[in-house]
């Protein structure tokens, strides 16, 4: 198992012993894992976002601390939240992390996923000028996600 893979396990793990609130002390926890601290800052930023339901905030200096809550909100408040943060582009591999994320929260099933990423897949796309590929997929994603979030109350 991969070090990124070991912090992150640790991390879910006491969110889930404190009930969705952990308050990490970077130096600390590298100590611990016996990895460097800026492994854990690498963790933090790419797995603990808030397309993947978490608030992340810091504090630097002696005190400092890193606060990471997971949200449980509603889950078509959650959807909302994922739709209004795809943007105006989106590639194919954003998007199919976007939907395993959900599907791991249980905000869409694994149906919903495997045919909201087909219609992604950057085969449908090749007749589409390159350019334009992104800017489609994003205006797809965000339309089909609607659709699930609201034929799934």
């Amino acid at each position: 198992m991969k070090m990124s893979d070991l912090v992150a396990e640790y991390i879910v793990r006491m969110l889930d012993e404190t009930g969705g609130n952990a308050e990490i002390r970077r130096n600390e926890l590298a100590g611990i894992l016996g990895c460097v601290p800026s492994q854990i800052n690498y963790v933090i930023t790419s797995r603990f976002t808030p397309e993947q339901g978490y608030i992340v905030e810091s504090r630097r200096g002696g005190g400092g601390y890193i606060r990471i809550t997971r949200v449980t909100a509603d889950r078509r408040v959650a959807i909302m939240h994922i739709v209004n943060s795809i943007g105006e582009r989106i590639s194919y591999s954003a998007a199919a992390i976007i939907l395993v994320n959900m599907a791991d929260q249980n905000m869409i099933s694994v149906y919903d996923r495997e045919l909201i990423s087909a219609a992604l897949s950057d085969k449908v796309y090749s007749s589409v000028p390159q350019e334009q590929r992104d800017t489609l997929r994003a205006s797809i994603m965000k339309n089909m996600l609607m659709t699930v979030m609201m034929l799934n109350n």
